[in-house]
Formats: C-alpha cells, sequence, structure tokens
C-alpha cells in the first residue's frame, strides 16, 4: 500500500517554485532592463506615473530585495510586526535612494551590491540563530533591518545616476519612482507571505527552516561572489 502524500510535499514544490523565479534573475542587472535605461534618458520634464510603474517593475524584479525581504519576515507571525520592519527597511530604503540620486553622491555599484548580498547573509545567520550560538549575543534585528535598508536604497541610486535622469523635474520623478519601489514592496511581499502562510499551514515548517535559510546565505554568497568578480574585472 502506498502512502498518502502529506499536503505539505505538495507545497514544498510550490516553494521550490517560489525561489527558483528569484535565481533566475540573478543573471539580470538590479532590476533596471536596458529598455528602461534607454528611456529614464530620452523622457524630460515631470513624469509622475512612468516611473511610479519602473520603480514598481524594479521591486518586483529585484532578488536582492526579495531575498533579503523573506529573511526579515521569515519568522514574522503578526501582520502589525511585519509592518514594523518593512517601514524600517522602506525607510532606510527611501532616503538613500533619493539623497544619492538627487546629491549625486558616488559610490562603487559592484561594492554596494556586495554589501546587499551581504544583508542576505547576515539575515539568514541570524534566522538560524548563529549570533546566539557564536557570540552568546542576539544583535538588534530592527536596527539591522534599517541599516541595510540605507545600502539596498543607495545600491539602486548608483545605478540610476549612471542613466542620467533629466534634471528637470529630478526631485519629483524621484519621489514618484520611490512610491513605486513601496508599491513594487507591497505586491512581492504580498506574494512572499500568502506563500509563507500556506507553508505554515501545512506543517513541516521548522523542519524545514534551517535548510531554507542555508540555502537564502547560499544565494547572499553567491550574490557577494558575482559582485566581488565584478568588481574585480571592472
Amino acid at each position: 500500500m502506498f502512502k498518502t502524500r502529506k499536503p505539505w510535499l505538495k507545497f514544498n514544490r510550490l516553494w521550490v517554485l517560489f525561489v527558483s523565479i528569484l535565481f533566475s534573475g540573478v543573471a539580470i542587472a538590479h532590476g533596471v532592463t536596458q529598455g528602461d535605461q534607454g528611456y529614464i534618458q530620452e523622457i524630460t520634464g515631470i513624469n509622475i506615473f512612468p516611473y511610479i510603474y519602473l520603480g514598481a517593475k524594479h521591486m518586483v524584479t529585484g532578488y536582492d530585495h526579495l531575498l533579503f525581504l523573506v529573511g526579515v519576515v521569515f519568522f514574522l507571525y503578526k501582520l502589525s510586526e511585519v509592518g514594523i520592519y518593512v517601514t524600517l527597511f522602506a525607510l532606510g530604503h527611501s532616503s538613500t535612494l533619493l539623497l544619492g540620486v538627487y546629491y549625486d553622491i558616488p559610490a562603487n555599484a559592484y561594492l554596494i551590491d556586495a554589501i546587499i548580498g551581504l544583508s542576505v547573509v547576515y539575515k539568514a545567520l541570524d534566522n538560524m540563530g548563529a549570533y546566539q550560538r557564536w557570540f552568546g549575543v542576539q544583535p538588534n534585528t530592527k536596527l539591522a533591518t534599517l541599516i541595510f535598508g540605507f545600502f539596498h536604497g543607495f545600491g539602486l541610486a548608483t545605478k540610476i545616476q549612471d542613466f542620467e535622469m533629466s534634471a528637470d523635474g529630478l526631485l519629483a520623478n524621484l519621489i514618484a519612482f520611490n512610491v513605486g519601489v513601496e508599491i513594487g514592496q507591497l505586491l512581492a511581499l504580498t506574494a512572499v507571505l500568502i506563500l509563507m502562510g500556506f507553508w505554515r499551514k501545512y506543517g513541516g515548517f521548522f523542519k524545514q527552516a534551517y535548510a531554507a535559510n542555508v540555502f537564502l546565505m547560499s544565494a547572499g554568497f553567491m550574490l557577494i561572489g558575482l559582485q566581488l568578480t565584478g568588481y574585480l574585472l571592472s
């Protein structure tokens, strides 16, 4: 007699599909395609809705941001807690995105993106309780989310700087782009929370949580390696 397949095994396939989609973006740019780059360089004046669309598209296709957010919400069960952490990330992300582009603050994009990869590694290790085992302390997770949010926003700022946005309507367009980023973040986070909810509901979550965070950590190290390789070859 064959044993009845457990419901959570079916969800495992959904989880594998989800993380595979995240990994499929590793080979592409930082959420800004060549077509979008050309569009940004060509338009002038205030273009609110196009920039909202571009910002939302960036976040939804930004695999590095999504990996970090998965790590952040991994063990959060209350929407109020999710809201606090996402707000902190948004504050960090928004401030450095706006300031970095508006004041044209220089930085090496490869190094900033390597730190973004490090943020994924950091959060995965935090979820695995590594810091408590190694050092006997628990880092301030809210502060870490805010600080890494600064780097995530600055990472995109370094890309946008290369696109030479028109000074005409720059501030309004940047604000619109940032609004789009936050809309995209809410859409992506909603999908993540739905998947996590199914995973927790059908069991096996805690048995698989460690392996899932090892996966996140490995993805973070891969991102670091890719960016450092790009830095050394540039």
